[in-house]
Order: C-alpha cells, then structure tokens, then sequence
C-alpha cells in the first residue's frame, strides 16, 4: 500500500546559519527563515546541530523549538552531548545522521548493521520522551533491516548519490540509483518504517522521487537557500512545493 496522505516538504536552513556564520554577526537569522519557510507552506523545519557548531547553534534550536508551529526534524550525530540536548528540547523527530568533522556536508548513510547494539540503546531514551527517531541511512536492505530491528519509526534514505550522477551527466548511474532508491522505499515501506528522502534534491531531480508512493516526505535545503538568492525564500519554497505535488499527481 502507498503512503497515505500528502507529500511532506522538510526546509532544512541550516545554510541560513552558514551565511551568517560567514561574518560572525546575527544576519540572516535562520529562525526568521523558518518562520517564512511556515509562511511558504513547509510542512517541518528540519535543523542540524553539528557538534563543530559550523553553521546551526545551540540558540538557534532553543529558537526554533520556542517559536515553531510546524515540526522541528532535529538532525544530530549519535552522541552522549547530542542525545542530551535532544532530550532537554523533545523535538518532534530526532534525525540520527553520521557526521565527521572534516566533512564539507554529510558524505553518506549511517552504519547501522554495524553498530546495532549501540544505537538501539541510544535512540531508546529519545523514543521514551516522544520523539520520532530516524535513521538517514543508503538505500541499502541490510541497513534498512538493522533499522527496522533497532526500533526506528523513520528512515531517511540518501539520495546524494543519485543527485551526483544527474548533475555530472552520467545518466546511467543515475538511472541505476533511482532504482535502488524506488525499490529500497518501497521495501522499508512493507517493514512498517514510514520513509522520507533527501539529500541534494533540486527542481531537476524532485519529481522522480517524489512520485514513490512510499515516500511520506522530502527534507531539502541547500538547494532551496541558494535559490532563494535569486527568487526570494517563499517562491523558491513554493515552485519545490509545485514539483513534488505534480509528480504526485496533486
């Protein structure tokens, strides 16, 4: 059966951070982006604390979490320092991602066939205090399992692989991780794991994954920000939103 209900819009503005990080100063302040993002018709805010600090920061979630209407996606590394902020806020989802400090943004899936053990342990506080924990993980069916068994509720798959090979032209590539990517949702999506996708989508490479009936929702930043230099925040939202509901058929 296919996800039943609209296609989610996540606005991730982390970058908004990364823009007033450039100059050490309060503008552009990202929690005014999410409360336009709001306004635009985001269905969530998604925000990663990264454990450098480099573009997010602490105020910024305290922020968010006071001023929100719409869902905060906190995405952070599986850390004793991250666990402990997430559990003082309660965001409505928890995002576990990998993180590696000399990373430009992050490289690929979690590992989590790996370190089951570990991660069971470490979401199970966050899923007691009523957060809904997911794992940004490959379109890979070991990892979705292990996600499955450790008790995640979400999966986020990573579709940077697939938005590499569009934009470098190799359309073979791309064509086989857009495979990948339907089958590996529509698997998760028969565990009982509800599905979302994200990582390097634009208006060129939304809509085939946006018509994966599994899919229940889309995290999308970068792109988004840098659009909103020449269109403004709100069209730049709105024209994303437009891509996604036709593919859906909306």
């Amino acid at each position: 059966m296919p996800f039943e209900g609209k296609l989610r819009l996540g606005v991730n503005i982390d970058h908004v951070a990364t823009v007033r990080n450039a100059r050490g100063g309060a503008y552009p302040d990202p929690l005014r982006a999410a409360k336009l993002a709001e306004e635009a018709g985001a269905d969530g805010i998604t925000a990663h604390l990264r454990e450098d600090r480099r573009h997010i920061s602490d105020a910024d979630i305290d922020g968010l979490m006071e001023a929100l209407r719409v869902p905060l996606n906190f995405e952070m590394a599986a850390t004793a320092e991250m666990q402990a902020i997430a559990l003082r806020h309660k965001p409505h989802a928890v995002c576990i991602v990998p993180e590696k400090r000399e990373e430009r943004t992050t490289e690929g899936g979690l590992e989590v066939a790996r370190e089951e053990n570990r991660l069971a342990h470490f979401i199970a506080p966050l899923r007691e205090a009523g957060c809904r924990v997911s794992i940004f993980i490959a379109a890979d069916r070991r990892q979705i399992e292990a996600a499955a068994r450790i008790g995640a509720e979400v999966i986020e798959l990573h579709t940077g692989a697939y938005c590499d090979a569009h934009a470098e032209g190799h359309l073979d590539i791309r064509d086989r991780e857009l495979a990948s990517l339907r089958e590996m949702a529509a698997y998760a999506h028969s565990l009982g794991l509800e599905v979302h996708a994200g990582h390097g989508l634009t208006y060129d490479t939304v809509k085939p994954v946006a018509a994966f009936p599994e899919v229940a929702e889309l995290n999308i930043g970068h792109f988004i920000i840098g659009e909103a230099i020449f269109l403004g925040l709100g069209p730049a939202i709105s024209e994303m939103r437009r891509l996604m509901d036709e593919a859906r058929g909306v």
